[in-house]
């Protein structure tokens, strides 16, 4: 794992959503990294309205997609990490910026909050 998606980065792949087209670099960090965190946010977005996918097929597709590692993280290290993160009122963003420092793995975001404040991202984000 070379870097670690979040979950709008999944959606759009998974998706094939046109705007993956602005970062022709992130072929070159697959396979990509998933926390399971993304897959509790998409069904929460799921539940609200807020996104249309079929879970938990959605999850298992992911699963079984050899462009993607889901890393699993302890989740007492994860929380202890995310208990640091004060910049960030997300707690799905929290959570997902926890489990990039704890595998030392940059992240793959697109949210300006985590942009500016995260530090440890992909290069090309910078």
């Amino acid at each position: 794992m070379t870097c670690l998606l979040d979950t709008h980065f999944l959606i759009w792949i998974t998706g094939n959503a046109k705007r993956i087209r602005r970062y022709p670099w992130l072929s070159h960090y697959e396979p990509w990294g998933v926390s399971a965190i993304s897959f509790l946010e998409i069904q929460l977005l799921t539940e609200s309205g807020r996104l249309n996918l079929r879970n938990p097929q959605f999850t298992e597709a992911v699963l079984s997609d050899a462009r993607f590692a889901v890393d699993e993280v302890p989740l007492v290290a994860l929380i202890q990490k995310s208990l640091q993160l004060s910049w960030s009122r997300d707690p799905f963003d929290r959570l997902i910026a926890a489990h990039s420092i704890a595998r030392r793995v940059p992240l793959c975001s697109v949210d300006s909050v985590m942009i500016e404040n995260h530090k440890l991202l992909v290069p090309e984000l910078r």
